[in-house]
């Protein structure tokens, strides 16, 4: 494995029928050190979900599991914490933050987690 990259999981969800869920929990078992963050506090396994804003440093990646309407609120946020890359999963794509992104030195990609871990492309 390439190095643990730090990933923030935006749209993190205890149930485990969501991709939220399904990626902390495959981003954990491939070693990457997750902060979640969703609508309500709660816990995936040992990783806890909080609700708020933490400041973080360090973040390699914040991946997306909100709708675009859901995501103009975390814009601030998600540019304090300097990640290398935004993923936008399937559903989440967002022009607005995609430039937003450019524009503060952050790589927009459109992509799956899910894929990128399976694939080895992470």
């Amino acid at each position: 494995m390439d190095t643990p990259k730090h990933t923030v999981v935006l749209g993190a969800s205890p149930n485990p029928e969501r991709y939220g869920y399904l990626a902390v929990t495959r981003l954990r078992a491939h070693g990457h050190p997750v902060t979640a963050i969703g609508k309500r506090a709660g816990s995936i396994g040992d990783t806890p979900i909080t609700d708020e804003h933490p400041a973080l440093s360090g973040v390699d990646t914040v991946t997306l599991y909100l709708n675009p309407l859901n995501q103009v609120q975390y814009y601030d946020y998600i540019l304090s914490l300097h990640p290398k890359r935004i993923i936008f999963n399937p559903g989440t794509e967002n022009p607005e933050l995609e430039t937003l992104a450019r524009e503060n030195g952050i790589i927009p990609q459109q992509a799956c987690t899910l894929v990128l871990l399976s694939t080895g492309q992470f």
